[in-house]
This record gives structure tokens, sequence and C-alpha cells, in this order.
């Protein structure tokens, strides 16, 4: 059981659910208290102890379910199939069938699968493929087009070899029984089948999300198809999650620095060098301190969604992160950001300023005006934005101003590189003024960027 619980716990981490090693510990505390034989009760144990919420309870609910969904028949019933099978096979003997042909008990001198198939034994048939199931690896199936390899290996580590020479012998000595063994062995085939479809279902689903993630990270924001923008929300999110688990906790350890040798010797010369006392080098680490504006008009509208849910990121990992959004005017969102879901604050924003013309000349104007006393030295300014002012004037020396009060002025644009400097881009003379000028079309992109930004300040 303990190797099936295991496989339970992959399986539950292919749909979603997080369970960590701790988990799974308490997990088995809890089946060794609760016993295995009462399906509901041990179904309600797992999902008390590994879901951490209502998505992660449905979840792991239809995993239990499907994990768990092999029927186990009642020993009458067993008994009752096999004696109308052998009932039928009495009423239709075959020619040269010999007396024993229809009777209950196999003949001996048989394989163990030949007996088993030719008793009808359900309960030892279901177990066989189970076991046969684990020493074939099920749970390291990753891609449908593996289906035939691991039925194969299922029916090779039941014996499939010597049911074959079973079967040779049989055609020539008894057919009638012969017959029966290849029907079973169909049956038993289709079994298997469904016995690997179920595996596919379970532990293949982790790698068809990875596989359909990788995908998506490297699809071009502005071309994703709407069935696939929620997709892209969610791998949105995991960026975000990953960004705040990497870079939210405090690491002692590196701002503890380096032992200073030599300090330390000086420090303890009166214990005759004995380092009682230790004394470190410390690196000096700016505090955090961002101002993101994000371009919301109608030219980059289908990625500014996901712009502003990694700006919504930003201000769960950094403490000091200033947001603004802007198409012909400016308007800070800082507190929308900080206040709201992402849902309802990428809503409130985009019905205040979005899809509107963009005018870069115009928003820059506003922020010098009303924000421009917002940047220190210790400030990374980002913008988002493709750079396309409409042949209006870009303002690039409030640009220029901005980036000698700031550390570093970075800009994310969303459209690929041969495009800026024609029509209405400014991005050449724009980039003229950014520390880090990087192309962000995809996720995968959009993710390394915010991730170097942050990182500097670690």
């Amino acid at each position: 059981m303990r190797e099936n619980l295991h496989r339970f716990f992959r399986a539950a981490r292919g749909a979603g659910v997080h369970v960590s090693p701790a988990e799974s510990i308490d997990a088995m505390r809890v089946v060794a208290q609760v016993g295995v034989s009462d399906r509901a009760i041990l179904r309600d144990a797992l999902l008390l102890t590994l879901a951490k919420s209502q998505d992660e309870k449905l979840a792991l609910g239809d995993c239990f379910d499907l994990f768990f969904s092999q029927p186990e028949p009642r020993q009458e019933q067993v008994e009752a199939a096999s004696h109308d099978t052998a009932q039928e096979t009495d009423q239709s003997p075959s020619p040269g069938a010999s007396s024993d042909a229809g009777g209950g008990q196999p003949p001996e001198g048989l394989g163990p699968l030949a007996q088993m198939l030719l008793s009808q034994d359900r309960n030892a048939i279901a177990a066989a493929i189970a076991s046969a199931a684990g020493a074939a690896s099920l749970s390291d199936i990753r891609y449908s087009t593996q289906r035939g390899i691991f039925s194969s290996r299922i029916l090779d580590a039941m014996g499939l070899q010597r049911l074959r020479d079973d079967l040779d012998e049989l055609t020539a000595t008894n057919p009638s029984l012969a017959e029966r063994l290849r029907a079973a062995l169909d049956a038993l085939r289709e079994a298997v089948r469904d016995t690997v479809s179920q595996g596919l279902a379970l532990y293949a689903r982790e790698e068809a999300e990875n596989l359909r993630n990788e995908i998506l990270r490297n699809a071009p924001l502005a071309r994703i198809e709407r069935r696939q923008v929620a997709e892209m929300r969610a791998l949105i999110r995991q960026i975000a999650r990953r960004l705040r688990e990497r870079y939210s906790k405090p690491r002692k350890r590196q701002r503890r620095g380096h032992l200073d040798v030599r300090r330390t010797l000086r420090r303890n010369a009166a214990w005759g060098g004995v380092p009682f006392l230790t004394a470190w080098k410390r690196k000096h680490r700016d505090r955090p301190k961002i101002v993101a504006l994000c371009d919301v008009s109608g030219s980059v509208a289908q990625v500014s969604d996901f712009f502003l849910l990694l700006i919504h990121s930003l201000h769960e990992v950094v403490d000091d992160v200033r947001s603004f959004a802007f198409s012909s005017h400016l308007v800070e969102v800082s507190d929308i950001l900080e206040t709201k879901s992402p849902e309802e604050a990428m809503r409130e924003i985009m019905s205040k300023v979005g899809f509107g013309s963009s005018d870069y000349g115009s928003a820059l104007v506003g922020f010098e005006k009303e924000f421009m006393s917002t940047l220190t030295p210790q400030t990374t300014v980002i913008v988002l934005g493709d750079a396309r002012s409409n042949n209006l004037d870009p303002r690039a020396d409030i640009l220029r101003r901005i980036s000698e009060r700031s550390k570093r002025l970075v800009w994310l644009n969303p459209e690929g590189r041969l495009a800026w400097g024609f029509g209405d881009s400014e991005m050449p003379r724009y980039a003229t003024f950014c520390s880090v000028v990087r192309q962000c079309a995809t996720a995968q992109q959009l993710e390394r960027a915010v991730s170097d930004i942050v990182a500097t300040y670690q």
C-alpha cells in the first residue's frame, strides 16, 4: 500500500495539488490509522490531509476517484460469471474436444496466467494487472504514444510468452479450450489497455501541462488566441508566484556576507587567536525601489493585461513600487494594484485609461510634472510599451532626465526588434537614454526581464 500511496501522491501533483514530503508523511500516518478497506473514509481522510483550498479539494477528489476507480467485485458475482461461462462451453463443445473441455477447473500443466484466465477469477486478474503495472513502472508514462509500449510491458510481466506456448499446445490437443483461452486473452488485452489509459490520465497530466505551458511561454503575447487567454493568465500567475517565492524571502546568509579573517584574528588576540568573536564583510544592498510605467493603449491592448499582471506581482515582491498606466494621459494605479485582485485591478485600470490613442510625450510630461520627485538614485524605472506615439512629439528629453535621476531605466517592448524605428516607432530615440532595452514578446522573455530587475537588489 505504501507504493500505491506514493503513486497517488505523484498523480495528485500532476492534478495541480501541491503535496510536500512532510504532507505525504502525514497522509501516510493518517491512512495507517483509518485503513484502506472503506474507500469513502480513505477519500475524506486524504482530502482533509492534503487539500489546502477548495480548488485543490475538487482536483484531489477527482484524482482519487480516477486512481481508485477499479471496482472490487463480490465473490458471488465472480462465481456466477464463472458458472455461466462454463455452461456456455458445455452446451457447444467442439467436435475434437476432450471430455473435460467445458469443466470448471482448467487442466493441469498450464501456466499461471492461462489457469487464471480460464478460471475467470476477476479479483486475481485485477490484482495481477495491478502488480504487473507496478513492475512495468506505469507511473513513468508521459505521452499517449507510449500506450502500446506499456501495454506490452504489462502483458510480458504477467507471463504472455508462457500463455502463447499454452495456446499453441491447446490448439493441437484441445481446440475448444484454446478458443476459450483466446477469448479470455482478448478480454485481458482490453483490460490492460484500460489500465494504461487510466495511468496516462493520472501520470501524464503534469507532463502534458508542462509541455502546453512551454509552448505558451514561447508564444507571442500579441497573437494569443481567445481560447488561450485564460491559460496564459494562469501561466503569468505561476510566473508571479515563482518570483514571490524566489525573491520575497530574506536571505540572511547573503546579507551577512563573508568572514573577515583579519578583523576576526585582531578581535580575538586576547584569546590567543581562538575565534570566539567573528567579524563579517558586509555587502551594502540598496533597498528595492521600482517605478513602473505601463502602456495600455489600443496598439498593445492584447499584451497590456499580461504586463499589468506582472506589475501586480511586483507589488507583492517589492515593498516600494509605484505603478502608472497611460494611453494619451498618465494616472497612478498603485493603490488599485495593491488593494484589488488582478482581474478587478485590470478591469478598473483599463476602464480609466485603456484602449486609447497612445501619446508617450503627453504621458511623460504628466509624469515629470507630478511624479518626478519620486525618483531617487536607488530607483529602477521600468517602461512597458511599444514606443509608438502616433507621430506626436515623443519628448525624449524628459526620458533623458528620468534616466539621469534614477539608478536604471529599463524598457520592455512587446514588438520585435525589426519593427523598432519604422512607422511611428520612437524606440531608437528612447533607447539612447535606457540602461536596458529588451524585447518582451513572450511570457518567457517577460519573466526573465522582471526576474533580472528584481535580482539586482538581492
